[in-house]
């Protein structure tokens, strides 16, 4: 369990810019500052109680992961959700992942398997939809920890962070929570019996269905809002 733990726990933030971070991307991720929130650097500054150059970190950092954007002269606000964004991050995060799972798969040990399971009865078990993100990135995370490639992980990491948004929405909706775990068993299935293509195939049907299901949700809701 203490393997397990680590894996489900965000690494603890180092410096004043990460803590903004944090707490700005938790905001955006779980809807408390809805798509085209304007940030202001003074206002979140005086908020926090720091200079504003920690914030104008954070701000930077959180574009990098497609939750912010900043305009030359309008400044920072949040990203709205889009469907060309929604591809874009499912797209390369079936590039890296796959390539993560290929690799890692014929190492895997019983100890990575049994912790990638338990994660699945933890989301099974969780009621707070707003853990239903991390818990799904630790799986993932557990079954690609042998891929053996530091800097693979690092860009997975990241882009797990900019689509959390978009995997709360398509858990919490759609009634798909249950075909989602269904996918992640088979997925594991396939990991336990070291068959590298068989999980890339699995991995690569549950992203692709995952990102169409979420660009037809925003396509739907951009037309809701026109009407």
């Amino acid at each position: 369990m203490d393997r397990l733990a680590g894996l489900a726990m965000t690494q603890k933030p180092q410096t004043v810019a990460d803590r903004i971070s944090a707490i700005l991307r938790e905001a955006i991720v779980g809807g408390a500052l809805p798509g085209g929130t304007v940030l202001r650097q003074d206002e979140l500054a005086a908020r926090f109680g720091f200079s504003r150059m920690p914030v104008r970190d954070a701000l930077r950092q959180l574009e990098t992961e497609g939750l912010v954007t900043i305009h030359p002269t309008k400044g920072a606000s949040v990203a709205l959700m889009d469907g060309k964004e929604i591809r874009e991050i499912y797209a390369v995060r079936e590039l890296l992942e796959i390539e993560a799972l290929r690799l890692s798969c014929p190492k895997l040990t019983e100890g990575n398997l049994r912790d990638a399971a338990e994660i699945l009865d933890q989301i099974d078990a969780e009621a707070d939809v707003a853990r239903w993100g991390t818990l799904n990135a630790a799986f993932h995370s557990a079954l690609y920890s042998r891929c053996g490639n530091d800097r693979l992980l690092v860009l997975i990491d990241a882009h797990h962070n900019a689509a959390d948004r978009y995997v709360r929405m398509l858990l919490s909706s759609f009634d798909y929570h249950g075909r989602s775990q269904t996918e992640h068993r088979d997925l594991l299935a396939a990991c336990r019996s070291r068959d590298a293509e068989k999980a890339a195939a699995i991995l690569r049907s549950h992203l692709r269905d995952g990102s169409e299901t979420l660009v037809h949700a925003v396509q739907e809701q951009e037309i809701s809002r026109e009407a």
